[in-house]
This record gives C-alpha cells, structure tokens and sequence, in this order.
C-alpha cells in the first residue's frame, strides 16, 4: 500500500471513529482515492449508531427509461391519494431515476409538507441518495425536503434562531452549520451564513471547522471557493482538509464552473514546499475530479495542460463577443 493510501485509510477510520451526529454524517459525500489515476472514487455511507463502521462505495442514479406521458400523469394524480411523507419520497425517488419532472412537483408541494414529514426511515434514506445525485437540482431537492421534514422554514427568522443556536448548542452545532448552508444556498440570509460558516471554519474544535467546511460546501456560493481553498492548505487537521479536498472537487452545491474557478489555485498549492504528500495527493485528485483530465502527478503537466485550455476558452470567448 502507498503512503497515499495508507494515509487515506487512516484518515477514513478516524472519519468513521470521531462523534458525528446520529445521521448527519450519511449526507456527506467522502473522499476516497484507490489509485494515481483515480481519486474520489466513492462516497462513504457508514452510519453511526454507536459502533458503526465504514462502507465505502459509489452512490449512483439508476438510469431507467421514462414513462409516457400518460403513464407519468396518471402515476402522478395516483400521488395525490398518498401521505406527504410517501409523496415526498417516491417523487425524490422518481427524480433520482431521472425523471425531473418530479422536481417541478417537488418545489410546488414542499412548503405543504412542512409539519407533515419525518426525518427518518424510507424518507431519510431517499434523501441521502438524492443528496448523492449528480444533478445539482435533485441535490436541491433533498435540501428542501430535509428542511421541511425538521420544520425548518426558509426565513430571516430561521436562519437568526440557528445563529443563535450556534452558540447557544454547541453539543447540536454540526447539523447547525450544515442547516445554515442549506439555508443559504436557498437564497435565506446567504451574506450572514457565509459569515457564520467562514468564522466557525477556524474554529478551535477540528469538528466544528469540519462541519463549517460542510457547511460552505452546502451553501455553494462563489465566496465559498477561497474559505474552501484555505482549509484545503492550511486547516491543522489532514481530516479537515479532506473534506475540504472533497468539497470543492465534487460534494455539495458548487457548480461545476465554480469547481472550474478553484483550478488556478489548485495549481498554485504546488509551489508550497510545506504541503505533505497526502494533501499534495488530494490536490491531483481535485484536478482530475474536477477537470475529467486524467493526467498523472506531474506539476508541469497539469500546468501546461492548464495553459492551453486557457488559452483556448479566452479565444474562443472573444470570437463569440465578435460575433454577438
């Protein structure tokens, strides 16, 4: 085994060791490298119930062929006959198969739902493989399912009573900071989340600069990029960086033109002589994540190759203006 993966693996049996909240940490998408070529290969979904342990694997939507329109109307009144918690669910699921249309109904009928849902069972289950999706809008989905099913409106009000929790609970900080970047990221008080996230990423407890890392992940906004690249390279913690690693490569609500931004730093974090070799590992599995090039651990390389394609996209950015 690689010193890589050694130093992968330990970090994996910490992650799975520490006190994450009862459920919280199944929606966090975890790091996981298997080779040079090949870097966040899965998502951990162990489960804490007092001694749990790690099952690593890739969580994928099932790519199953659409109903008619007939069929999907008819399947859909036939929702309508069912409690919210199973509507909610099967229509999770219906988007999870692909099938957006459900998303539509989703958003239409969540607020309803608020007071009627419960965070556990089917339901939890289907959101954290939503929150696994790699389609950004069913990602969005299980965000407003999971704040409807802990009754969490999307308000000033919300947002202030979980600031105030933040300090208030620190023993229920983790879900707190999470939450406050669902929030966020629904576009509730996103200029205070992203300062509450920012403050408690520099946090004493390497637990709550884990989950304020989550939650900037959560919040996705274009400030979150440089709190999520400073805790890549400097967090004290190799499992904070990690996350962190993991975060702007691939986990939570960044798109991927903003996963696309990081780059350029990316490639900076190469000239820090101070960087141990994990973290430089993580770096290369960033880019290759990130970029979908699966070039090997070459500084150079990944520079040129960066370049290029730079150069290309300005050209190609004022042809187009020339044209407009």
């Amino acid at each position: 085994m690689s010193s890589q993966q050694q130093s992968l693996t330990m970090s994996a049996q910490a992650a799975s060791n520490s006190r994450i909240p009862k459920r919280l940490h199944l929606y966090v998408l975890c790091f996981a490298s298997l080779a040079l070529t090949s870097a966040f290969a899965g998502y951990e979904v162990s489960r804490f119930a007092g001694a749990g342990g790690a099952n690593s694997g890739s969580v994928e939507a099932a790519t199953l062929p659409l109903p008619s329109p007939d069929a999907a109307s008819s399947a859909f009144v036939d929702l309508s006959n069912l409690a919210p918690q199973d509507q909610a669910r099967q229509l999770l699921d219906r988007a999870i198969q692909r099938d957006l249309r459900s998303l539509d109904l989703i958003a239409k009928n969540v607020d309803l739902w608020r007071g009627h849902l419960v965070d556990e069972g089917p339901l939890f289950n289907s959101v954290h493989k939503a929150l696994n999706a790699d389609d950004l809008g069913v990602r969005a989905a299980a965000l407003e399912i999971d704040l409807a099913a802990n009754n969490l409106s999307k308000t000033p009000e919300t947002v202030a009573a979980l600031v105030k929790k933040l300090h208030t609970d620190p023993a229920n900080r983790p879900w707190t900071l999470w939450r406050l970047g669902a929030l966020g990221n629904r576009g509730v008080e996103t200029n205070l989340v992203f300062a509450q996230l920012s403050t408690y990423a520099h946090d004493s407890n390497e637990e709550t600069r884990y989950w304020a890392v989550e939650g900037l992940a959560m919040l996705g906004t274009d400030a979150t990029i440089n709190p999520l690249l400073d805790s890549f390279a400097h967090d004290r913690s190799a499992r904070v960086r990690q996350r962190a690693a993991c975060n702007l490569a691939e986990s939570g609500m960044l798109t991927h033109e903003q996963r696309l931004a990081a780059v350029p730093q990316l490639l900076n974090f190469f000239d820090d002589d101070a960087m141990n070799p994990a973290t430089r590992g993580w770096v290369y599995g960033a880019l290759r994540t990130i970029t979908g090039v699966q070039l090997g651990n070459d500084a150079n390389a990944w520079r040129q190759w960066w370049a290029k394609r730079d150069t290309t996209t300005k050209h190609h950015r004022r042809t187009a203006m020339l044209y407009a």
